[in-house]
């Protein structure tokens, strides 16, 4: 993912996340799915002895990027899609979970040096990251249309864009890919996508409020988010379809520890076919960006 503007220091501290919102926004009931994950005594038992003895499962984090982290309202207490499905994972393990909140740039190092023995930060797992960890591949994340509420401008996908405004974050992949579809929307003998590019999501929130533009692009968690939000979840709903060019959110994992690795894919692939990883995600409705098939390093 691209840099976004609300704020350059958070975004240059993870660049992957969706940018950062005030603490206590939009938060489902989910205890209940995640208190009902039981132990699986076949999956625990592929643990490393170390994990065993401790039990507790060390998760390090970057708690700033709703929906996927961020704090509740006491300021304390972490939140999200991700920190669910953390501890339905370690649940499955027979563990509890351990938060550390760090520099998103520190995530890597403290893996690799055992300060934490694994990271769900919406970090996307890719080639690079991969040389110097490995990755249970647990989400889809890519560019999202976020329309008002009501969609009003009947967008259903990207070709729905043709002869029709969007906004966008300026430098981002979102500008890049509005300014690919508009060339086919011209080359199909349709309407050009008029592209506004901002450094102030505000802005662009305004446009889209007004009725400027007929849509925002932003990465599927942000849209999400600011969809469930922005004026109590009244002015703006995300289009129900798959992110575009999508990639990966790992959870990364030391490579010396290829046990943990593939106990953690097990489980989370156990939570897939029992159904609970898909409650979560529809508790938060980040359903588009749902996996059916578990993978270590993309395999």
């Amino acid at each position: 993912m691209t840099a976004v503007a609300l704020s350059t220091l958070v975004a240059c501290a993870n660049p992957d996340a969706a940018p950062p919102a005030a603490s206590g926004g939009a938060k489902p009931s989910t205890e209940s799915i995640v208190s009902s994950v039981k132990k699986d005594d076949a999956l625990a038992a592929g643990l490393p002895p170390a994990i065993v003895s401790a039990g507790t499962l060390k998760v390090g984090s970057n708690i700033q990027n709703p929906p996927n982290n961020f704090y509740a309202e006491d300021g304390k207490t972490a939140i999200g899609s991700e920190v669910d499905l953390a501890k339905a994972i370690a649940a499955k393990l027979g563990l509890k979970v351990e938060y550390s909140d760090m520099a998103f740039s520190s995530l890597i190092t403290s893996l690799q040096s055992g300060r934490i023995d694994m990271t769900m930060a919406a970090m996307n797992d890719t080639a690079e990251r991969q040389q110097a960890i490995d990755f249970v591949d647990y989400f889809t994340s890519g560019i999202t249309i976020m329309v008002q509420k009501g969609n009003p401008s009947s967008v259903k996908g990207p070709d729905d864009l043709c002869g029709k405004g969007v906004a966008v974050n300026l430098g981002s992949s979102q500008e890049a890919y509005a300014k690919e579809q508009s060339t086919k929307c011209v080359a199909a003998g349709k309407g050009e996508v008029t592209v506004t590019a901002t450094d102030s999501d505000t802005q662009n929130q305004n446009q889209l409020r007004t009725g400027r533009v007929a849509a925002i692009l932003n990465d599927l968690p942000t849209a999400v988010y600011v969809a469930q939000t922005a004026g109590k979840g009244e002015y703006f709903e995300v289009v129900k379809a798959d992110p575009i060019n999508g990639g990966p959110y790992g959870i990364g994992v030391n490579k010396d520890n290829p046990q943990l690795s593939k106990s953690i894919q097990a489980a989370l692939q156990a939570l897939v076919d029992d159904g609970t990883y898909t409650k979560i995600l529809e508790s938060w409705e980040v359903s588009q960006g749902a996996i059916s098939k578990v993978t270590l390093n993309g395999k």
